[in-house]
């Protein structure tokens, strides 16, 4: 299904400013009510679980949406603040009928967000969505929402946060980090209620950065969408850096020298790795039409081949199922290791990359010195609509210009944000002139079509 089909879902959940439609108390109210429906239709009782990341919105509107659910006849337990991928391990694991979490992932405090999983611990299939959808757009006309400041919060069980942690260590058995210097910036948001226990008890010289959460300053120049941030921490240290996003579903690296180790890097360290262990399934990893030449050029060295899907982790885990994959991921550090989880997780990802490195004894930057990165902009351009660029003529033909320029020596990718309202022009190049020439080029003629 076609994200200009859904009217509140996009590629992951819906995300809007928090107390505003569509994230306003009645459509929260709804989204409750409408899941609860979908999940009674399939099993009596249903039991569903919540977390929610540091943002302050997140409490009124975890009660607001439990609010819903149990108004239909469900049952709703709280892991409290937890990273996104949480809750998809708790719902496989203890048997609820769904999960959800409260987050806006990278987004700016003032945004928030609700993203659905399944009982299996995968985002809700398109077809389940739009029925969703469909029902809360229904009695979001009709019915009238509980006033958020007069229910009572949500009551949090701290067991389920420490079975995450459990999970995290049983999924790299023998990881101790002794002799290693790490710096991890935990960007205010829910990796910071689980990164200190996590650390712990694994040993090693571990500073932990931006774990005091006040409710408005998660992402606020730090995290995964600040990777310069670490990147210098770890070479003032000479440690190895991570850094995670709001909900911690995606991790980012940097070495001790302050370079950024992003998803494609990753990506490139962990294939190998798994191709030497045997574990690379069809010798294939897929990466995302946003995944830098440089990837791909690295991984056929190594007998690996690059598939791309379309931007967005349920398009890569889509690919990954089809073709059986062992690997895949995003630039922007999304990596999914199916064999240990069914979504995208920053925190095992960092487990996942350390454990690499202990056992291989190498540095970071040594084992990804090799991954030559062809230059690569992206312009972000605001759009009040998101018409099929093919069908804005000035547009199509300022796309097909640079495409042509650049077919032997680049690549050229335009599309608009899943959760946003944004056009992305990406431009991979060997020429760095010609690659900002084109953006530049294209960002205008949308800006001029479309711009908000």
């Amino acid at each position: 299904m076609s994200s200009s089909v859904r009217k509140l879902f996009g590629t992951d959940g819906i995300r809007a400013v928090a107390g505003e439609p569509p994230l306003d108390a009645a459509t929260i109210y709804a989204t409750g009510v409408a899941l609860a429906h979908s999940l009674s239709a399939k099993q009596q009782n249903p039991r569903v679980i919540l977390g929610r990341d540091t943002r302050e919105s997140s409490p009124w509107i975890a009660a607001t949406l439990a609010a819903g659910l149990r108004d239909t006849g469900a049952t709703v337990e709280s892991a409290g603040i937890v990273p996104t991928p949480a809750v998809a391990l708790l719902a496989r694991k203890h048997g609820f009928s769904a999960g959800v979490v409260i987050s806006a992932s990278h987004n700016p405090w003032r945004d928030n967000g609700i993203k659905l999983f399944g009982a299996d611990g995968f985002k809700l299939p398109d077809s389940v969505e739009l029925a969703i959808e469909e029902e809360i757009l229904r009695r979001v006309e009709t019915e009238t929402a509980p006033d958020p400041a007069a229910l009572p919060p949500v009551e949090d069980n701290a067991a389920l946060k420490h079975d995450y942690i459990e999970f995290l260590l049983s999924s790299v058995p023998g990881l101790r980090l002794d002799g290693m210097k790490i710096v991890a910036d935990c960007a205010n948001g829910a990796a910071s209620s689980i990164a200190p226990e996590l650390f712990s008890q694994l040993g090693g010289d571990v500073t932990l950065l931006n774990i005091a959460p006040d409710g408005r300053n998660i992402n606020t120049n730090c995290g995964a969408l600040y990777p310069g941030y670490v990147a210098k921490e770890a070479a003032a240290r000479g440690a190895i850096g991570l850094t995670f996003d709001g909900d911690a579903d995606r991790c980012m690296l940097a070495g001790p020298s302050g370079n950024i180790i992003n998803g494609d890097a990753i990506l490139l360290i962990a294939g190998r790795d798994l191709k030497a262990r045997g574990l690379l399934d069809g010798d294939i990893v897929v990466a995302t039409t946003m995944s830098n030449m440089g990837l791909e050029a690295a991984l056929k060295r190594s007998g690996i081949a690059m598939l791309r899907a379309p931007v967005g982790d349920r398009y890569v885990l889509e690919m990954m199922q089809k073709r059986g994959a062992a690997l895949g991921g995003e630039q922007s550090g999304h990596i999914l290791f199916p064999h240990l989880a069914t979504t995208g997780d920053g925190l095992l990802t960092s487990l996942v990359v350390l454990d690499l490195l202990a056992r291989s004894g190498k540095g970071i930057d040594e084992l990804t010195a090799d991954l030559k990165v062809y230059p690569q902009v992206i312009v972000n351009v605001k759009v009040r609509e998101k018409k099929p660029f093919e069908s804005i003529p000035s547009i199509a033909a300022t796309i097909h210009a640079a495409e042509e320029e650049l077919k032997d020596t680049g690549r050229v990718v335009i599309r608009y944000s899943g959760t946003e309202t944004l056009a992305r022009v990406m431009i991979e190049a060997e020429s760095e002139e010609a690659m900002r020439r084109n953006a530049d080029a294209i960002a205008d003629a949308i800006r001029a079509e479309l711009g908000a």
